[in-house]
Formats: C-alpha cells, sequence, structure tokens
C-alpha cells in the first residue's frame, strides 16, 4: 500500500513515524518548504512563540523536559520537530522544495496522482493532507497595494534579509502574530504604526524561564512536569467548549487587568474588546499592552483607504509616510485541504465540494474523495493540536489496517454519515454563545458556517475517533 503525504508539519511527522511503526514504509512526504515543521518552519517573525504552554506541545510519544521556558519558541520548537522527525526515520521519507500542485483519483484504477512543481508525478493508493489550517498567508485588498515602492512581505514570510532598524514600520492586523512581532520591532524601529480593526482579548502568561538548574532537574525526573501536563490537559478540556461562565468571566477580568497598564486612556479603550471572551482565538502576551506607552508606538483605529507609492492613508484622509508594511493579516484558515488542487470522484474538485464550507466526518474523511485522509481537518481546531494529531492519526491507521487486512481497493464515510455528524457538530457550535457573536474572527465561511472550530473536548474526539463502526464506511 504505498501513500503520499502533503506536508511535513507536527501531522506528517506523526503519521510518518506511525505508518513505520505499523509496517507501511512506502510512503512519501511531499513539502513545499525547505524543511520539517510545518508552522514552525515557515514562521519565523521576530518574538514568534507558542501559545500552548511547553509541557503540553509535545508528542506523548517524546516528551521533552528541557524547554527553557513555559512557553516555547520558534526556533527551539522547530529543532525539536527536526530532532523527532530524524530521531524516527521520518526525514529521508522527506521530500523538500517541492510544492503539491495538484492530486487527482483515477476511479478506474483505484490510486491517486499526485503532481508536484517539479513535474515530478507520484501515484499512491492512500493520500493524506497535512496541510494543516493557518498555511497560506492571506494578502489584504487594499487599494494601491502594488504601488508601494518600499518593503513589504507578510508575518508569515518574514523577510530577515531586510534590516528595519531605524525604519518607519506600518502593521497591518493586531492579532495572534503582531501581539507577538510588535513589541520586538518597536525597540529598534524609528516608529511603528499598527493598523488594528478589531481589539483582541489578551491575557498575560507565567512564562519566567527557567534556570539551568531547574532544567537539570526536569531531565533527571521529569515528573513535575508531566503532571502539569496532565493539569493543563485537563483545564483544556473543560474550558475548550468555553461553556464555564465563572471561567468566561474570570477570563475577561484577566484581560481588563491586563489593560491596565497603559497609561492613555483612549488609547486603552481602543484596545478594549466590545465582544466576549472566546468570540476570536484568545491571545497571550506580557509585553504588548506595555509597548504602547513607547513613544514609538502609534495605533490607528481609522480604516484604511489606500496605499501610495510611500505611505499609508486611512479613510480620516491622514497620510503615514512609511519605509516597510508588514502584513499580520493571517491565513485562508477555512480552506484546509482545498488549498491544494484535489479532484476526487467524477472530477469534482474539493474546492467545489466544499462550496458551502469545508466538512468532514472526524475532520478525517470527506465524500467523494475515496481513500483520502486529513490531519486537522475541518472543525478541528481546538485544545493542543499536538495531541489531536495523534489521536487523528491513530484514526487513519486503523482504517489502513482494516484496508489492507480485507484487501478493499477502497474506503470512503458515507454520505449520511457525514451529514448527519456535520449537524451534530453545528447544533453543538450554535450552543456556544461566543463563538455566534460578531467579531471578524477566521472560524466562519463566506457562507457563515463555523468550519474551523471543534465544538467538544480532546477526549470527547479521542473517544469518538478511537471506536470506529465500520458500517458508516463504503467500502470496495
Amino acid at each position: 500500500m504505498r501513500v503520499v503525504i502533503i506536508g511535513a508539519g507536527p501531522g506528517g511527522i506523526v503519521m510518518g513515524k506511525r505508518l513505520l511503526e505499523e509496517g507501511f514504509d512506502e510512503f512519501v512526504i511531499l513539502e513545499a518548504s525547505d524543511d520539517v515543521g510545518g508552522t514552525w518552519n515557515l514562521n519565523r517573525y521576530p518574538g514568534c512563540e507558542c501559545d500552548v504552554q511547553s509541557a503540553m506541545y509535545s508528542f506523548t510519544f517524546e516528551f521533552k523536559p528541557d524547554w527553557t521556558k513555559p512557553y516555547g519558541r520558534q526556533p527551539e520548537i522547530l529543532a525539536y520537530m527536526r530532532e523527532v522527525a530524524d530521531k524516527y526515520g521520518v526525514t529521508p521519507h522527506c521530500r523538500f522544495n517541492d510544492r503539491v500542485i495538484s492530486a487527482s483519483w483515477d476511479e478506474a484504477a483505484s490510486v491517486w496522482t499526485v503532481t508536484t512543481e517539479s513535474g515530478a508525478g507520484f501515484q499512491a493508493e492512500i493520500l493524506v493532507s497535512a496541510v494543516g489550517m493557518l498555511t497560506h498567508p492571506v494578502w489584504p485588498e487594499i487599494e494601491g497595494r502594488d504601488d508601494f515602492e518600499g518593503a513589504m512581505f507578510h508575518s508569515a514570510r518574514w523577510d530577515w534579509s531586510h534590516d528595519f532598524a531605524g525604519e518607519r514600520i506600518a502593521v497591518i492586523g493586531s492579532a495572534a502574530s503582531a501581539v507577538q512581532f510588535v513589541p520586538e520591532i518597536r525597540k529598534t524601529a524609528s516608529q511603528v504604526h499598527l493598523f488594528q480593526r478589531t481589539p483582541n482579548w489578551i491575557l498575560p502568561k507565567e512564562d519566567t524561564p527557567y534556570t539551568e538548574a531547574e532544567l537539570e532537574v526536569f531531565r533527571k525526573d521529569p515528573t513535575p512536569l508531566l503532571e502539569m501536563r496532565s493539569d493543563i490537559e485537563g483545564r483544556m478540556n473543560r474550558g475548550m467548549t468555553f461553556a464555564l461562565k465563572d471561567l468566561l468571566e474570570l477570563s475577561e477580568k484577566y484581560g481588563l487587568a491586563a489593560l491596565s497598564v497603559v497609561n492613555d486612556p483612549e488609547v486603552r479603550a481602543k484596545l478594549t474588546p466590545d465582544h466576549p471572551f472566546g468570540c476570536k482565538r484568545p491571545l497571550l502576551s506580557n509585553d504588548y499592552f506595555a509597548a504602547f506607552n513607547e513613544p514609538n508606538l502609534e495605533l490607528v483605529t481609522e480604516p484604511i483607504a489606500r496605499i501610495t507609492n510611500n505611505a499609508v492613508v486611512t479613510d480620516d484622509g491622514v497620510e503615514r509616510e512609511v519605509d516597510l508594511i508588514v502584513l499580520a493579516t493571517g491565513f485562508a484558515a477555512t480552506k484546509f485541504a482545498a488549498t491544494v488542487d484535489i479532484t476526487g470522484r467524477d472530477g469534482v474538485s474539493i474546492s467545489a465540494a466544499w462550496s458551502e464550507g469545508a466538512q468532514a466526518y472526524l475532520g478525517v474523511t470527506t465524500v467523494g474523495f475515496p481513500n483520502f485522509f486529513m490531519l486537522y481537518g475541518p472543525n478541528m481546531n481546538n485544545g493542543s493540536i499536538i495531541r489531536m494529531l495523534e489521536y487523528q492519526t491513530e484514526h487513519v491507521l486503523q482504517l489502513l489496517h482494516r484496508m489492507k487486512a480485507d484487501e478493499l481497493q477502497t474506503l470512503e464515510v458515507k454520505p449520511e454519515v457525514m451529514e448527519s455528524y456535520n449537524v451534530g457538530v453545528q447544533e453543538a457550535i450554535d450552543g456556544i454563545d461566543v463563538w455566534n457573536a460578531d467579531c471578524n474572527g477566521y472560524y466562519r465561511a463566506p457562507n457563515g458556517r463555523v468550519v474551523t472550530q471543534w465544538p467538544f473536548s480532546m477526549d470527547d474526539y479521542k473517544r469518538r475517533s478511537e471506536s470506529i463502526d465500520w458500517s458508516e464506511f463504503s467500502t470496495t
């Protein structure tokens, strides 16, 4: 059984590792970038780090006891991903710098044909998408954007060859990435103008770096960290459905207290969210708000009208001349595998199949695409994605073992099963008040359907995914 995996991020790594352990060694991982790591290889902006505590952000099979601080930074996380890929024999199966441009299902032969930018072609009985959710940066449609003569790049593709020291910088966007890099670039920039559309809930975090003595203790006996991991997971499972009103109120209390560090009352008011905590992705930072007390950071809330050859102009007519524009405008978070040209049965593209919003069964299988499995697919975003990826991988392996044992040519979820499942997911989402508030979040497809979020606990996903009802699948 041949397998093609698209993406060498955390999902591709854990899938490759488990395939080797289960005897499926005829596989290739096709990766568009130059290394493993996925988002941790591509996102390299100043201050980039994880917003899940490090004790929770490692695979269960390779627990790392010596993260340098409670929330790991990008270089350390990338190094960890490389180490795991090397240790478990995944790296030799990776083909780097070769983006997948298309994958099509051959009904007669029951195989997938995959083509890459280099012109290479691959055929496999099984196709796995491990492209994730936060993969393709969004460039905003702003009048005159292409007329700008200075430097411009997306925060997810940071240009480290550009020296921004002493420059005037416009940052467009104020969510997860900007919260981390704005305090950093302000330190050397002449002036930073941060253009904010919607304020975010930003909570403080306990993130004092560990001493070398503490790290040595953890290496000898990781029990305290394992206990911490268990506690973090328990709190995630309880809080990730945003159903605990007391917890939501407490989070807002902490968020408002964090804002008190901003000296200017007008700036503080503009940074204060007018939507409930949890409506958008909650953020963490200990230095973002304090940065607005510095004279070289300006918060701009007036909408952008246009960009000229050397400036950003807002609706009130104010023109701010800048040398560099950094786009912190997020990702095409609702597309998932549709960021690749994938064509299933009867020539139907996955984009067309998902015209009303991406959907799948357990986030893994979708109707019309036999032998196609997704990791971090639709409605799988919540909790720790590292843990969820392990659960999804085990689910896929159960399906592969069944196909191998019964010598099946194809396996596909039944339409009525996927429909019933997704009705249940959407009903649960409808019951989460904060996700139904208006806050310009990334959770919804253009038609309003929430396609990113998992509305239950990680424990619930584990229970659902590990117990398979084989009558829910069509096979040949």
